[in-house]
C-alpha cells in the first residue's frame, strides 16, 4: 500500500510518499511560500534534490505540484495516482473528542473545526490540507492523526489545572499535550530495541527540538507530558517561555504598554533559549557561541538542560521509578552535549553515560553504559512512518 503522508502548515506542506510493506520512503519534500510565490522541494527515493519555484495561490495548487512530480514520468516514482491507497494527514489537536487516528469525514472535520479556538495557528492549516487533498484525490480514503490522541490515557490528577472546575466543564481548560505522534513511535521502539514487552516498561521520552516535550509513559500508556492546552506550557523551548509564573504575564503587558495578544506572541515567538541568549533559537548557535565565551548563550542551553532534568525527576517520581529514558528530535539526536548536560543531574537514578556512544547522532544507539540502572537511548524520531503504519491500520 502506497501512503501519502501530508502535514499542512499556514504557507507550507511538507510530504512523504510510504510503501507500507517495506516501510520505504519512495519520495519525501515540501511546499513552502504557499500563498505568497511558491516553491517546490522534491525528492525521489535515491535521486537529486529537485526545486521548482511556481505560483501556489493555496493548498490546492500546492497538492497537485507535489502528485504531478509524483507522477512525473522523468522523475516521479508512481505510474499513476490511482497508485496512491491512502492519505494520512497529521492533526495537531483533537480536544478531548478524538483519543485515537480516525477516518476523515465531514464529522470529524467538524470536530476539528470545533477545536480550532483551542489550536487557532494548526488547525485550520491542517483542516485546508484535508480539503485541499479531498478536492484533488476525491475517491482516496484519508486518515487523521493528532497529536493530542497519544495523551488521551492520562488520568485527571495529571491532566486537570487548579482553576474553577466550571472552566474545564464549560471550556475544556486542561492539559491535551502534543508531539504525540513522536512520544508514541520512540517509546515503541525503545522497548524493541531493548527486547522488552511495551506494556512492562516505565519510559521517558524526550522529545527536543526547537519546540520541546517531555511525556512519561508508562505500561504503553501516557500517564502525563509537559504541554499543556496549548504547546507553550513546559520546557523552555528555542522560541517559547514554557512554564511561567501567570502574574508574569500581567507585569511584563503592563510594563511594556502590551496586548493580551502581543504579550502572548512575545512568550511564543520572542522567549526561550533565544529570548535569553539574545542571539539565536538554533542550539548549534548557541553552542558555537558558547565556546566563543558567549555568556549569555552559555547560560541559555545550562536553563534548558537544568529544566530538563527536572520534568524527568518528577517524571519518574509520577510513575515511581524509571526503566528507560530516550532523547529524540533535533537537538536530543544530534546535541551530545545537550544529552550530557542532562544526564550530569540524574546520577541519583544510577545513570551513567558511555562517553564515546553519547558522542553519535542520528542513529539508534544505547547511550548508557551496560551496569547503568537506568538505561538511556537515542531514538530518532520518524512521525511520518507513525503517521503512514496508525493509516494503514484504519484503511485495513
Amino acid at each position: 500500500m502506497n501512503v501519502l503522508v501530508i502535514n499542512c502548515g499556514s504557507s507550507s506542506l511538507k510530504y512523504q510518499v510510504i510503501d507500507s510493506d517495506s516501510e520505504v520512503v519512495l519520495a519525501k519534500g515540501l511546499c513552502e511560500r504557499i500563498g505568497i510565490d511558491g516553491r517546490l522541494v522534491y525528492q525521489p527515493k535515491g535521486g537529486e534534490k529537485e526545486i521548482t519555484e511556481a505560483s501556489m495561490p493555496t493548498h490546492t495548487e500546492a497538492v497537485r505540484m507535489v502528485l504531478d512530480a509524483l507522477v512525473n514520468p522523468t522523475t516521479g516514482v508512481l505510474k499513476s495516482l490511482e497508485e496512491i491507497d491512502a492519505v494520512g494527514h497529521r492533526l495537531v489537536h483533537g480536544g478531548e473528542k478524538f483519543a485515537a487516528s480516525t477516518l476523515i469525514n465531514e464529522k470529524v472535520i467538524a470536530a476539528v473545526e470545533e477545536c480550532s479556538d483551542l489550536a487557532p495557528l494548526h488547525n485550520p492549516a491542517n483542516l485546508i490540507g484535508v480539503r485541499a487533498c479531498q478536492e484533488v484525490l476525491k475517491d482516496v480514503p484519508m486518515v487523521g492523526v493528532f497529536d493530542t490522541a497519544f495523551h488521551q490515557t492520562m488520568p485527571k490528577k495529571a491532566y486537570l489545572y487548579g482553576v474553577p472546575y466550571e472552566y474545564y466543564e464549560k471550556y475544556k481548560v486542561r492539559k491535551y499535550g502534543f508531539h504525540g505522534t513522536s512520544h508514541s513511535y520512540v517509546s515503541k521502539r525503545a522497548a524493541e530495541m531493548l527486547n522488552k514487552p511495551y506494556d512492562s516498561l516505565k519510559t521517558i521520552v524526550c522529545h527536543l527540538g526547537n519546540g520541546a516535550s517531555i511525556c512519561a509513559v508508562e505500561n504503553g500508556k501516557s500517564v502525563d507530558t509537559s504541554m499543556g492546552l496549548s504547546p507553550l506550557e513546559g520546557l523552555i523551548m528555542g522560541t517559547r517561555s514554557g512554564d511561567i509564573d501567570p502574574s508574569a504575564v500581567e507585569f511584563m503587558a503592563k510594563k511594556e504598554n502590551l496586548s493580551l495578544e502581543e504579550i502572548l506572541n512575545v512568550l511564543n515567538k520572542e522567549s526561550g533559549v533565544y529570548g535569553i541568549s539574545g542571539l539565536s533559537s538554533d542550539f548549534r548557535d548557541l553552542e558555537s557561541a558558547s565556546k566563543e565565551g558567549d555568556e549569555r548563550a552559555k547560560t541559555a542551553r545550562e536553563v534548558f538542560c537544568y529544566r530538563t532534568a527536572k520534568y524527568i525527576g518528577s517524571y519518574a517520581a509520577a510513575m515511581n521509578g524509571v526503566d528507560v529514558i530516550c532523547f529524540t528530535a533535533g537537538v536530543g539526536e544530534n546535541d551530545g552535549r545537550i544529552r550530557e548536560g542532562i544526564c550530569s543531574y540524574l546520577g541519583y537514578l544510577g545513570i551513567t553515560l558511555d562517553e564515546n556512544e553519547n558522542q553519535k547522532r542520528g542513529e539508534e544507539a544505547v547511550l548508557s553504559v551496560p551496569d547503568s540502572k537506568v538505561t538511556v537511548l537515542l531514538v530518532p524520531t520518524n512521525e511520518e512512518l507513525a503517521i503512514c503504519r496508525e493509516t494503514v491500520a484504519l484503511i485495513k
